[in-house]
C-alpha cells in the first residue's frame, strides 16, 4: 500500500479495527507526538486514575530498516529511545508465538513514539510499540507491505485478548 502519512493513517485504521470486537480494554487517541509534548501524560493520568489501567501498546508505523524487513510481519520492538519492561515484552512476544501470528523483533538506536509519555508518567506503565514497518517515512510515497498491515491488526486482537 502506497500513500503519504501513512504512518498515521494506519496506525488509527487498526486502532479503529480493534474497536469492532474490543471486549475489555480502552483505545485513545493521542496527538502531537511528532511535535513533542503530546496528550498522552494526560490521557495516562485519566486513564491509569479512572480506570486502573496499567499497559498499553502503541498502535503506530515504524521504519523499515537494517533489522526490520517489509512482509515478514509487524515490529514488536524491545528498544527506541526507550527500553519497555522485559517482563512485558516478554508476555507480548508469547502472545503472538502462540497466535501463529508472524511478526519480528525490533531494536533501533533512536526514534521513538508516544511511549516516552508513558515511561515518565507518575503511574506505573507498561508500554510496547508494536507496528508495520513502512519504507519511504515521511514522504508521499509511503510504503507497507500489505502482509504487514495484516500481522500487525491480528496481532493487535490477539494482544488484546491474551494481556
Amino acid at each position: 500500500m502506497q500513500s503519504c502519512y501513512l504512518d498515521n493513517r494506519l496506525g488509527v485504521w487498526n486502532a479503529l479495527r480493534l474497536c469492532e470486537t474490543l471486549e475489555h480494554g480502552i483505545v485513545a487517541f493521542s496527538c502531537w507526538e511528532e511535535h513533542g509534548g503530546g496528550s498522552v501524560a494526560y490521557l495516562a493520568k485519566f486513564i491509569h486514575e479512572t480506570y486502573g489501567v496499567r499497559q498499553a501498546l502503541i498502535s503506530d508505523i515504524t521504519w523499515v530498516s537494517e533489522g526490520v524487513h517489509a512482509g515478514q510481519g509487524c515490529a514488536i520492538s524491545l528498544r527506541d529511545s526507550l527500553i519497555p519492561r522485559r517482563a512485558y515484552v516478554d508476555r507480548i512476544r508469547a502472545i503472538a508465538a502462540a497466535a501463529g501470528v508472524p511478526h519480528q523483533l525490533e531494536v533501533e538506536g533512536s526514534g521513538g513514539s508516544d511511549a516516552k509519555e508513558l515511561q515518565y508518567a507518575a503511574a506505573p506503565w507498561d508500554w510496547c510499540f508494536v507496528g508495520a514497518p513502512e519504507a519511504h517515512v515521511h514522504s508521499p510515497d509511503e510504503l507497507v507491505h500489505k502482509a504487514d498491515i495484516a500481522s500487525m491488526l491480528a496481532l493487535y486482537q490477539a494482544l488484546l485478548k491474551g494481556l
